[in-house]
């Protein structure tokens, strides 16, 4: 089981869907206290970040091993999507709507077309 979670193909996408949580905090996580000053805002973001970065730029390093540039992008970006959705509807409270379904599904079908294009000779 370890095995499969650290095949190249495998553990790009769960480091990113780390990263990811620790980004989508560091963007968003500071409107759950606007009585904070704007500095403290950033300083406290900027370290969250720094601890994304320590998962990026791992998952990206390995994922080239099985995966090419922009199907990284679009795999982190959908998981950007995914964690964004969670966060926005479990910290900050937001209501999830059929529109975002809609605009979602279509991100989504533009990323099946990223992995399903003829690879670069």
């Amino acid at each position: 089981m370890l095995q499969f979670l650290s095949s190249p193909a495998i553990l790009p996408v769960i480091l990113l869907a780390l990263s990811n949580l620790f980004m989508t905090t560091a963007w968003y996580g500071h409107l759950k206290f606007p009585h904070a000053g704007m500095w403290a805002a950033i300083g406290v973001s900027w370290l969250i970040a720094g601890l994304e970065y320590c998962l990026a730029v791992p998952a990206n390093r390995i994922g080239i091993k099985a995966y090419d540039v922009a199907q990284l992008k679009t795999m982190q970006e959908a998981i950007t999507l995914i964690v964004f959705v969670g966060f926005a509807v479990l910290v900050l409270g937001q209501k999830f709507t059929w529109h975002h379904v809609g605009g979602f599904v279509l991100i989504g079908l533009g990323a099946a077309l990223i992995f399903h294009a003829p690879k670069p000779v």
